[in-house]
């Protein structure tokens, strides 16, 4: 394994593609379950790499495994349970002081595609720390791979003001000074994690505090992302003919008329619905001249093939508006932000759709329809975003996988800024969440799997 990736793994940077959760699996999942010999093979190689650079004398052995596999393309995904034995260590050479034998339960993921494995997470902790549900983990669950070394004595004070202020920023209230302890917890330990990002991005982003800060991984994953996108294609949709142009060296629909302020998905999962209406909105204007804001909620009601909140798929989308007749207008058939009945009217619909399109993975020719056609659908891995705050991202790309797109958002345009090509990107997050509701990432390198999912409505 390269050194920079075992760098990676110490920091507990590397993402987890399918967290361990008490809800059911989600389909091509198997459901939590005593080892089997499938699990065998992996939880092997996770233990090498954890065992990987130690002494002769303290490596740990593999204890009692259990797992599920999620399956996509080439490769399988493991997301294991484990307990190592780590035994005694008496050698004044290796230790300090003797230590007796410690059991440790440790998460992994691991990645096997084609034979070949590759660890993706690795999170161990002692069994009888409080990491007992993944929904009830206390403040030092989660530092043991992040800190390695003792945090100055001022942190906690410094860590109590910047917490502060972010609660009077935000307006967050807590129901109860426990809570209000734990949020403070999570809040350190994301400001922490914040700054590991910082370290190894390899752009100009910068990030910190926002209003997502007092989540952990998994409720932000949860109530934000859609996990629907890596799990499978969805309808499949005709290849668009390419645009044979030479892109100009920079574009911006913002600037041209075809773009509508920047929305807010609020706490469900509905990202997917957003990135289409963008789309449509830009392709209406640019066959009609009209710019409408377009309903989600429609889309959260009324297409049934995808999941409202809990996540759906832009060609399904796509699809829906076909099926149903149109899109009604954001006034019209305004956004809740939760599912609810279907009041879709075929005589209030204000734009319609002929077909759809999926676009070139090559980023050249993905700028150069940009540029002529109008905005793209796309779907990215949100990494980092939960505390980006500007800048242009570029996580290294174990970190930010094109495996794990977990996001829906629509490209609006792309540049440079001081020589770092970027595409600018409109999310549906609110203003008040990176650069005014904008999100810039790094063009050209495939960075976060931008060039993966694209996809337009098309109009006549």
């Amino acid at each position: 394994m390269a050194p920079w990736l075992q760098l990676l793994l110490l920091l507990g940077l590397l993402p987890a593609a399918a967290p361990a959760s008490s809800k059911p699996p989600a389909a091509g999942a198997q459901a939590w379950e005593l080892a089997s010999p499938e699990l065998r093979e992996p939880a092997r190689f996770a233990l090498e790499m954890y065992n990987r650079g130690r002494a002769a004398g303290t490596r740990a052995a593999l204890g009692a495994v259990r797992g599920r596999v999620r399956r996509a393309g080439r490769g399988s995904l493991y997301s294991l349970k484990a307990t190592l034995v780590e035994p005694p260590c008496n050698d004044p050479t290796v230790c300090q002081l003797p230590v007796s034998k410690k059991t440790l339960l440790c998460s992994f993921e691991v990645l096997d595609e084609l034979g070949k494995h590759m660890l993706l997470r690795r999170d161990c902790g002692p069994v009888d720390t409080k990491t007992t549900d993944d929904k009830n983990e206390t403040f030092s669950s989660f530092l043991p791979l992040l800190n390695k070394d003792p945090l100055p004595q001022d942190f906690s004070v410094k860590m109590a003001s910047i917490f502060k202020d972010f609660v009077t920023t935000y307006n967050r209230t807590y129901d109860s000074q426990e809570e209000a302890s734990w949020r403070m917890s999570v809040f350190a330990n994301n400001m922490v994690r914040a700054q590991k990002i910082q370290a190894l991005d390899r752009g100009t982003a910068q990030y910190g505090v926002t209003k997502f800060s007092d989540l952990t991984e998994e409720e932000f994953r949860t109530i934000y992302l859609n996990p629907l996108l890596k799990d499978a294609p969805g309808r499949n949709m005709r290849l668009a003919q390419p645009v044979t142009d030479v892109p100009p060296p920079q574009w911006d629909w913002r600037n041209k008329g075809a773009v509508t302020d920047v929305k807010d998905q609020g706490m469900c999962g509905s990202c997917w619905a957003f990135s289409v209406t963008g789309n449509v909105e830009g392709q209406w204007f640019l066959k009609r001249g009209t710019l409408l804001s377009l309903s989600e909620q429609e889309l959260l009601d009324c297409d049934k093939t995808d999941k409202a909140c809990l996540g759906g798929l832009p060609s399904n989308a796509y699809s829906a508006i076909r099926t149903l007749g149109g899109l009604e207008t954001e006034d019209d058939y305004s956004y809740r932000g939760h599912l609810q009945t279907c009041s879709f009217s075929a005589e209030d619909a204000k734009v319609y759709i002929n077909d759809s399109v999926e676009l070139s993975k090559n980023e050249q020719k993905l700028a150069a329809w940009l540029a002529k056609k109008g905005p793209i659908s796309v779907a990215i891995n949100a990494f980092g975003m939960q505390f980006y705050r500007h800048g242009i991202s570029h996580p290294l790309r174990p970190l930010c996988s094109p495996w794990l797109i977990d996001h829906a958002v629509l490209l609006v345009g792309y540049g440079n800024r001081s020589a770092t090509p970027f595409w600018a990107i409109k999310n549906s997050w609110g203003t008040n969440w990176g650069e005014e509701g904008y999100y810039y990432l790094h063009r050209g390198s495939g960075a976060c799997g931008v060039n993966i999912m694209a996809s337009s409505a098309v109009i006549n």
